[in-house]
């Protein structure tokens, strides 16, 4: 199968690479043609639109940073809609809110195409390998048409239900995951204060009950002092933004999420939107005059 591949950023070029190295033929494009160069150079084919991407392929898949940008690249005059064939299917990698699945869903089948959402959870450095975990939403039929895509980009993937389930579920992987990050700052720091050598407090919580994927991961950036994780700032508050929508929606008082919501709120205040989600540490470090500095870690997590 042939597949287009729309939004080459720092999630989207791995998950198209991956596609790539497992053999199957990719069409790109992205707003910035530098995004693709390493693709075309593994053999992908670059076109200059979304249209063009559509009326060369079987389906197309999107990976894009909000709802408001997904609309857009599906109905516009160079569209999706305007190239792609009837019956044909679009898979939205980026993560929405289910109100966004649903109404771009409507969108996509008033124009006689079928829409999947497969959100992807672990992290860049995952996507890197085909490691990441795919999260599935949509016809059981197009989830298996589409399987050997999902085990090409991905290495555990799940059927969640319905369209807008996948949106639910992956929101709260998120939540968790910048629950998390607060709560690894704060051990270090503790650690850090209480007299730890850093290298050994990020080992011991790493074999012990508190440990979690983002201490074993972003806490090793967080240490290196890059903070790189490939996750903006404004990428988290948009997630922690769905969060405590669903929260609102199904009536869960979500207490913690907002707590982090809102030091992710003066994160950005202080060193911007584009700065990378783990930084949010950086707020404990100025607050204390203490940096959580220690030997020995990556810069960037590898593959």
């Amino acid at each position: 199968m042939h597949y287009g591949f729309i939004g080459l950023g720092n999630l989207g070029r791995n998950l198209a690479g991956s596609l790539i190295r497992n053999g199957f033929r990719v069409t790109i494009t992205d707003i910035d043609r530098k995004n693709g160069e390493k693709l075309i150079e593994k053999g992908a084919v670059w076109a200059s639109s979304a249209r063009e991407v559509a009326e060369k392929v079987d389906a197309v898949i999107t990976c894009l940073p909000s709802p408001k940008v997904s609309e857009q690249v599906l109905t516009a005059p160079d569209g999706i809609l305007a190239g792609l064939k009837k019956g044909a299917t679009w898979i939205e990698m980026s993560t929405l809110d289910t109100d966004a699945v649903t109404r771009l869903a409507k969108i996509a089948a008033e124009g006689g195409i079928r829409m999947m959402e497969a959100p992807v959870t672990g992290g860049v450095h995952l996507a890197a390998s085909g490691e990441i975990t795919v999260i599935a939403g949509g016809d059981k039929d197009l989830f298996e048409l589409h399987g050997p895509a999902f085990k090409a980009m991905g290495k555990r993937i799940f059927h969640a239900g319905d369209l807008g389930k996948a949106a639910v579920i992956k929101v709260i992987t998120n939540m968790l995951a910048f629950i998390h990050l607060c709560a690894t700052g704060e051990a270090l720091m503790l650690a850090k204060k209480g007299g730890i050598d850093l290298t050994q407090a990020f080992h011991i919580i790493a074999a012990s009950s508190g440990n979690s994927f983002v201490h074993e991961t972003e806490g090793q950036v967080i240490l290196n002092g890059s903070y790189n994780i490939n996750f903006t700032m404004d990428l988290a508050l948009k997630d922690l933004g769905f969060a405590l929508g669903f929260g609102r929606e199904f009536g869960v008082p979500l207490e913690l999420a907002g707590l982090v919501e809102q030091t992710f709120v003066r994160a950005k205040a202080m060193y911007g939107g584009d700065a990378w989600s783990s930084q949010v540490v950086k707020l404990l470090e100025d607050a204390t005059g203490t940096d959580l500095r220690a030997p020995g870690f990556p810069a960037e997590l590898e593959a």
